[in-house]
């Protein structure tokens, strides 16, 4: 079955161009840094900032945590992780492991140019998905749940190694319909590539994965617009709903900063116009930096909101980017007359000089 889809006519305006990172909350990031730059490539930090996390309080009950956030990314094409490690107060872990149709992000999807190949080099079993592509499973050192799967989008279509960056999360929600009208319906994710109901041998490894689910996989092809849409590439939602148990909130009795997978951040093309459509949809801003955020060596506007089930979306609407730090050199964007893709060499450049994580640190 295929949910129809609902007329994009009258907001038919781009706003999204790529996922451009996911949260992550670890322990240490120095450590997190150095595993997800080993193993999966995720090795040019675009910045290392530690600040104090002041504009997030409506999402930290009022406290406001100093952090250390390290945004890597893997330069063969996708979205980087913003590893994050709270360093006042100290992470909350979940009180349980995540379990399969749990309410948040779940799993990351990583993409990678051939699964079978990379399964077999980690001694990982394939599966094969309701798409008929190959996937296979692994977890980072904290236990968070990583999907490996193929992509067509690529940044360097024959650069080398087999791993790129996220290409986007499976997300357990209470009600897909209703799920949708967020990620399809307001953001734009709207090509429906798979809508089945069952029980499904490429999740049958993971905890609850032997369970009765809707699993729905949302994708937006790679777009045209936005500076760096040519190496964040496609966008993949992955929603799943538990049909016979009754699920529990990743984050239930814990906030935004704590230990797992924290938000879902997409690289806003207008952000003054996103806001007024999530708010005709339902979802307002939660919180908005309203005017640039000096992040250190980067800068932009951000924002959030929630999803039905209360899990963070942010919006990032990028002003200042380092290219070269080590020369001074910070590309301006709020200069730019278009939104045209970057050149690549301009993103290339990101990578040249950059401190690599450390395989000292390891956990």
């Amino acid at each position: 079955m295929t949910i129809p889809q609902k007329d994009m006519t009258t907001t038919s305006l781009e706003l999204i161009s790529g996922i451009q990172q996911v949260g992550i909350g670890v322990t240490s990031a120095a450590k997190a840094w150095s595993w997800y730059g080993h193993v999966l490539g995720l090795s040019t930090p675009v910045f290392d900032d530690i600040a104090l996390a002041k504009l997030m309080t409506p999402h930290t009950e009022g406290v406001i945590r100093e952090r250390r956030a390290i945004l890597a990314v893997n330069l063969s094409g996708g979205g980087g992780a913003e590893i994050w490690e709270s360093r006042t107060p100290a992470p909350l872990p979940a009180t349980a492991p995540p379990k399969l149709g749990d309410l948040g992000i779940f799993s990351l999807k990583i993409k990678c140019r051939a699964v079978s190949q990379w399964a077999e080099s980690q001694q990982r079993p394939v599966h094969t998905t309701p798409a008929g592509t190959p996937t296979s499973w692994i977890q980072d050192p904290e236990g968070n749940q990583i999907q490996i799967t193929e992509d067509s989008s690529w940044f360097r279509p024959k650069g080398s190694g087999l791993m790129g960056g996220i290409l986007g999360v499976m997300l357990g929600v209470s009600d897909i319909d209703c799920a949708l009208s967020l990620y399809r319906d307001t953001l734009g994710i709207h090509h429906v590539v798979y809508d089945v109901t069952g029980i499904f041998d490429d999740l049958a490894d993971l905890p609850e994965g032997h369970r009765m689910y809707r699993r729905v996989l949302l994708r937006k092809n790679q777009s045209t617009v936005g500076a760096f849409s040519e190496l964040y590439g496609n966008i993949e939602i992955e929603l799943i709903q538990a049909l016979d148990r009754v699920p529990t909130h990743l984050f239930a009795g814990r906030s935004w900063g704590d230990l797992g997978y924290i938000h879902l951040c997409f690289d806003a093309l207008n952000m003054d116009a996103l806001r007024e459509r999530c708010t005709q949809n339902g979802f307002p801003f939660t919180v908005d930096s309203a005017t640039t955020f000096d992040m250190g060596e980067a800068g932009g506007r951000f924002s959030y909101i929630k999803d039905p089930d209360g899990t963070l979306i942010e919006f990032v609407e990028t002003h200042k980017v380092p290219i070269m730090k080590k020369w001074g050199w910070f590309l301006d964007l709020t200069k730019r007359k278009n939104q045209k893709p970057l050149p690549k060499w301009m993103i290339s450049a990101m990578g040249w000089g950059k401190v690599k994580p450390s395989k000292s640190e390891s956990y």
